[in-house]
């Protein structure tokens, strides 16, 4: 990804509230075959406080991308979205498209079985917690068994990332007065409608102003 100064985030803190908020990742591997990338929701490593993160592919996965042998680059994508150049006035303008990325590249480090039933058992908790009733990965009606054949299909690892590239596109060349009627148009009902993306920008926005 090609960086841009004034576009630029350095912030950890920013960083891993991205990575936090945007768990599914695209995971790309270059090969003698060329380029692969596989999908897989992807956690901060919680005993850290860096851009240490963890997750698992599913097997063969693990092989395709050379996971623990070769340079793996992680994708989050955070909130994005079209800008209307009718939204900048009446000034020479055309359409972008706003928005918040993280690049973590590394070679990845392979986790045991029991780091790797940890992550799953977080993976689970995380996405799972919010339903009116849980079912956790070591609830019934599964049990030991089960929990650690689906273990035996997948590939934990480790990336605490050698390169960290991330941007924060979101209008920051404007005036600051022009980024708040952009907020209101992706806050009002119309085609391009985005919250997520307003909110984003109104954090980026009150903190430059």
């Amino acid at each position: 990804m090609r960086q841009n100064p004034s576009f630029a985030m350095t912030d950890v803190g920013e960083l891993r509230r991205v990575v936090e908020h945007n768990p599914w990742a695209t995971l790309v591997g270059s090969t003698d075959d060329g380029l692969v990338a596989s999908h897989y929701a992807v956690l901060l490593d919680d005993t850290r406080d860096d851009l240490t993160v963890v997750g698992h592919v599913g097997k063969p996965d693990d092989l395709i991308l050379g996971l623990g042998e070769r340079e793996l680059l992680i994708v989050f994508q955070g909130p994005h979205g079209y800008i209307s150049p009718s939204w900048y006035g009446d000034r020479p303008s055309v359409p972008t498209w706003n928005f918040v990325t993280v690049h973590l590249r590394g070679v990845p480090e392979l986790l045991s079985t029991e780091e790797n039933l940890r992550v799953l058992d977080r993976l689970v908790a995380r996405f799972e917690s919010p339903m009116p009733e849980p079912r956790m990965l070591w609830e019934r009606p599964n049990d030991a068994d089960f929990v650690e054949r689906l273990e035996r299909g997948t590939v934990g690892f480790r990336l605490t990332p050698t390169s960290v590239t991330a941007k924060r596109k979101l209008s920051q060349n404007r005036p600051v007065e022009l980024v708040d009627h952009v907020i209101r148009e992706l806050e009002n009902d119309g085609p391009h409608h985005n919250p997520l993306l307003a909110a984003e920008m109104r954090r980026a926005n009150d903190a430059r102003a």
